[in-house]
């Protein structure tokens, strides 16, 4: 059963917003479509040593949530020790961020599947090298976006210049999720309803505020009716 949409790119607002949280959810949602999947994070900085070699903790939940087989290096070209910027964490490394790396994997990822999903680091517009944003790498892969928002304080301001930078960057916008980090946040439904009101794309999902004791609640399922 192919997608029509053969990829899509997991941006934030911030770091620490739920990206992670959103790709396996929607992985699982794919996976339970009958959809090949596969996932990548192109990008990753905090990272421990295993096996001789740095892996991330975010990037193996990505790879473990698609139900395709494929190397770590593909699913994290770059991955760094400390959990800095990613261009700061390779200046201190003593490389240089190649988008053509990171496009290489993620066409051997295609391959293989009916879709791919792909996790931002950081925000929108966070730096890959010296003049160049992971906004710039998605515009020039041509993938289409949806924004995470964690509902807090400031993420209205947050999740609108976000959304205005990639609707000038005519790259599509397939929507976008509240997550709820703090259920106790002050207004959050008129909050969520006036980021509904102002943006340029269809709020897909509101993601309720998970706790310990809710870890073996079942995946909730993600609206994937954007495929």
């Amino acid at each position: 059963m192919p997608a029509i949409i053969n990829s899509v790119f997991i941006t934030g607002t911030d770091t620490e917003v739920g990206k992670t949280l959103y790709s396996e959810l929607l992985l699982r949602s794919l996976n339970a479509r009958g959809l090949r999947t596969a996932a990548m994070k192109p990008l990753a900085s905090g990272a421990e040593v295993q096996d001789g070699k740095l892996h991330n903790a975010d990037a193996h939940a990505l790879q473990q949530a698609a139900n395709t087989s494929f190397s770590y290096e593909l699913c994290n070209p770059y991955c760094f020790e400390p959990a800095i910027a990613p261009h700061l964490a390779a200046k201190h490394a003593g490389i240089r961020i190649d988008p053509d790396v990171i496009r290489q994997a993620y066409e051997q990822l295609q391959q293989q599947a009916d879709i791919t999903v792909v996790e931002g680091v950081g925000g929108w517009l966070v730096p890959m090298n010296e003049n160049q944003t992971v906004a710039d790498l998605v515009e020039a892969m041509g993938l289409p976006v949806i924004l995470i928002v964690r509902m807090r304080l400031g993420c209205m301001n947050h999740a609108l210049l976000t959304a205005e930078n990639i609707k000038n960057r005519d790259i599509p916008l397939l929507g976008w999720v509240a997550n709820v980090m703090d259920p106790n946040m002050s207004h959050l439904d008129e909050n969520i309803e006036s980021i509904a009101q102002q943006i340029h794309a269809p709020l897909l999902d509101t993601i309720e505020f998970i706790n310990n004791s809710d870890a073996d609640k079942p995946y909730q399922q993600i609206n994937i009716n954007w495929l």
